[in-house]
């Protein structure tokens, strides 16, 4: 248990209490009522007990690693809660419910994060590029025991989706006792909480002078917090206001924030190595803006052509200043994807601008880059006659001609419904030559050093024969599979009438894996156990 420190009388005309210390916070016990009150907590900017209802005690005591009174069937109904470290009732020695820290604590996630993860959090391998939807945790060894396909499966749990559902998810502990899923609206400036216990969603409170969240120039991407981040602290979020520190506080529900860069952000921050970077619309120009994680040492960058030569008249190249893709890292370099060209960054040199050739157009919604066996970087796009895929991150960068429309990401990539296996630009492979009048979408990559063959989950789009660009953005698809591609292919569930298949979110939570689509009224869960 918890040691606790000493126990100190408070007296004033008004309240008599008394003090207790823990580790991390101040408790005081109302001596007329026995009920505790938390007064003060380590990473904990303000507390608003008396607002507290007491349906968020049980959150906020898992949450704190507190204790609980015990069940109703006992005679103990001293305290609604007690500090950490209590394992019986002062009052008559019931033995409490100790919400003390799992055993095994559960994986963080971040979603496309550039920010590359610790040890303990199944971090890719080296040879994946950081950014893109890819993740090695441990799904497909537990979703393949599912039924495979025909069968189609349904979801083992449902919640109901955020209030504002157009967000962004984090899962982790933020230095508490326990995980916890955030959902951060990043167009209408509102930060919500999942509170399993009461399986509800909080709206968390702005703080006074906490910066405004909303962030629309570009497509959104924050970094975690780091190793040695504060408790609460949730990571590095770009904002209307500029780039900012964003911490929690979940006994209050509320949120405050911490300037990092004042400054009109042009693009979502990146990481690469140990540098954080973002692109910035300065009064001249588009610049790049540099610092190390905490901060520290910045610098803001003239960025050049892709011949090298400095900006002549120090107008920004018109390199635009909205619109960029999230930022992905790979072999040392930092690149944005724009509608008009790319801008790649190595620390220590100048970023440099790289227009696309004339009558070329990237399909940036077609999934994200895709890795040929080299180990090179390529972008799917349209030239007017044909598909193709261009090589990243090079002047000198080479096009590879296509047969078609290709969807994908990493190394998990479909032509219509059959999945590419080598070379991006290689026949994909039939299997079943029903699956060629269907259309499948990866979502999530899952990589993992024991398997050869690509594995995820995707959106397969049945009987669907028009144009991929069509299927991502205006088509109602009839029906729709939500499945895992491996070893062994499952079926997790279907949705009719799905607009906007690109629009869905998979996350892992409380060792399930969820999928969020702005549309519907809750999302959807698969436990990752075995099933028997």
């Amino acid at each position: 248990m918890v040691e606790l420190g000493y126990r100190k009388r408070i007296d004033s005309s008004a309240y008599m209490a008394y003090r207790w210390e823990t580790p991390d916070s101040v408790w005081l016990e109302d001596e007329a009522s026995g009920q505790f009150e938390l007064a003060s907590g380590q990473g904990l900017s303000r507390i608003d007990w008396q607002a507290q209802a007491r349906s968020r005690l049980p959150d906020v005591a898992r949450v704190l690693g507190a204790s609980l009174p015990p069940p109703p069937t006992t005679s103990c109904a001293h305290a609604a809660i007690y500090p950490q470290g209590f394992a019986f009732c002062p009052e008559c020695g019931a033995a409490l419910h100790v919400c003390a820290p799992p055993a095994r604590r559960l994986p963080s996630w971040w979603g496309p994060s550039s920010a590359p993860l610790p040890v303990d959090e199944s971090p890719l391998p080296r040879h994946v590029p950081l950014g893109l939807p890819v993740t090695a945790l441990p799904l497909a060894a537990t979703l393949e025991t599912r039924a495979p396909e025909p069968a189609v499966g349904v979801p083992d749990l449902k919640i109901p989706a955020p209030p504002n559902a157009v967000c962004v998810f984090a899962a982790s502990y933020f230095g508490f006792a326990a995980q916890r899923l955030l959902a951060l609206a990043y167009t209408r400036n509102v930060l919500q909480y999942w509170d399993p216990v009461a399986a509800r969603w909080h709206v968390m409170a702005a703080e006074d002078g906490a910066a405004d969240l909303s962030f629309h120039a570009s497509a959104y991407a924050w970094l975690p917090g780091r190793a040695d981040a504060r408790r609460g602290e949730v990571g590095m979020v770009p904002t209307a206001q500029g780039l900012v520190r964003l911490v929690m506080n979940p006994v209050s529900e509320s949120y405050r924030t911490e300037m990092v860069l004042p400054a009109r952000l042009a693009s979502a921050p990146g990481m690469v190595g140990r540098r954080v970077a973002c692109l910035i619309a300065a009064a001249t120009g588009v610049r790049l803006w540099t610092a190390d994680a905490d901060g520290a040492d910045s610098e803001t960058l003239e960025i050049v052509a892709d011949d090298g030569i400095p900006d002549p008249d120090g107008t920004g190249w018109g390199i635009p200043a909205a619109g960029w893709s999230r930022p992905f890292s790979y072999d040392g370099k930092l690149i944005w994807l724009h509608e008009l060209g790319e801008l790649y960054w190595r620390p220590g040199a100048a970023p440099r601008w790289l227009p696309w050739p004339a009558g070329w157009t990237p399909r940036l919604g077609f999934g994200g880059p895709v890795r040929s066996r080299d180990g090179r970087l390529w972008q799917i796009g349209h030239d007017g006659q044909a598909y193709s895929f261009r090589e990243l991150g090079t002047e000198r960068a080479q096009l590879q001609p296509l047969n078609g429309a290709r969807l994908g990401l990493g190394t998990l990539l479909f032509r219509r419904g059959h999945q590419v296996k080598n070379e991006p630009w290689d026949v994909e492979n039939v299997e079943d030559q029903a699956r060629g009048d269907d259309m499948v979408l990866p979502l999530l990559e899952n990589v993992s050093g024991t398997r050869e063959q690509p594995t995820g989950l995707v959106l397969r789009m049945q009987a669907y024969s028009g144009k991929a660009e069509a299927a991502l953005e205006e088509a109602t698809l009839p029906r729709t599979l939500i499945e895992w591609v491996g070893q062994r292919n499952v079926i997790l569930d279907e949705a009719v009438r799905l607009k906007r298949p690109g629009d869905c979110q998979p996350f892992v939570y409380d060792n399930c894996l969820w999928l969020h689509h702005p549309s519907w009224n809750e999302m959807r869960g698969w436990r990752l156990e075995a099933q028997s």
